[in-house]
């Protein structure tokens, strides 16, 4: 394959920009318009990706599938491309557990062959590298490695077992992700009582902390909608391994905070932590 046409499920701000990363190596990249909003049209247009109707056709025309999507519609989406019969390289993307990426692995085999695939970073644009850690078969992660060579879009192979990938990107967004809920936590308990400037001097000594970024907790709060259920995914994992899982649960509750406000560019620090002290 070595100008294979790639398909993405689906084109969000993430998936679309891989995809066209994608697009350097691969004869196309389609995306199909069925179900899909104005702004995914838009979006997917922006990017140059060819529109399909129907995901039947993007499945048969796609040598390669990339799954990117929000992570509770995961299984149900390897689900569909498994009853269409699909047959090619499918890179299960998503932020998941590993076991979900094992039972995805389960839902498409033996008729294709499952990459698990986890992207720590921010999508590909502006300057931005994220990495897309594979795991999974040797032939078919050295594929996926070829499809974005000398793109944005940098690849790490961590072993043969699906899962791994998962794995990594769960616990390195279990760790980020709270981190900042914290921050958002501390921040909004010291403006209760008139000390929040003071907190983010201190904090401004250690450049360190994400303390010193209390800028970005308007940022969460437009992705809480994403971030909440990966770290759901990333607390039943750390149940799985007999660790307790009750931090970050607790975390993606008080993610659950901001879901009125998701992707809100505009959003202010001062709007984001009124809406964390009263939803």
């Amino acid at each position: 394959m070595d100008q294979p046409t790639v398909g993405i499920l689906h084109p969000g701000s993430m998936g679309a920009a891989v995809a066209a990363c994608a697009l350097a190596n691969a004869t196309s990249a389609l995306w199909c318009t069925e179900g899909r909003s104005p702004a995914s049209a838009k979006r997917a247009e922006w990017y140059g990706l060819e529109s399909v109707l129907t995901v039947q056709e993007l499945l048969d025309r796609s040598d390669i599938v990339i799954s990117l999507c929000p992570p509770a519609a995961a299984e149900d989406l390897a689900r569909e491309v498994a009853a269409f019969g699909f047959t090619g390289l499918y890179v299960e993307a998503n932020a998941i557990n590993a076991e979900r990426a094992e039972r995805i692995e389960g839902l498409l085999g033996p008729a294709a062959t499952v990459v698990d695939g986890g992207v720590v970073g921010s999508p590909p644009v502006n300057g931005k590298t994220p990495t897309l850690y594979l795991s999974g078969p040797a032939p078919a992660t050295a594929c996926v490695e070829r499809l974005f060579t000398g793109t944005a879009v940098r690849t790490k192979v961590l072993g043969a077992e699906v899962g791994q990938a998962s794995a990594l990107k769960l616990a390195y967004a279990s760790f980020q992700k709270t981190s900042r809920v914290l921050v958002a936590l501390a921040i909004g308990m010291a403006r209760e009582h008139g000390v929040d400037q003071e907190l983010i001097d201190i904090a401004s000594r250690r450049t360190d902390s994400y303390l010193s970024e209390p800028e970005y907790i308007a940022k969460t709060a437009a992705r809480a909608w994403r971030w909440g259920p990966e770290l759901e995914e990333a607390a039943d994992m750390v149940a799985a391994a007999g660790l307790p899982p009750e931090m970050l649960r607790a975390a993606a509750s008080t993610l659950a905070r901001w879901d009125d406000v998701k992707d809100d560019g505009e959003l202010t620090l001062t709007a984001a932590l009124d809406r964390l002290a009263q939803p």
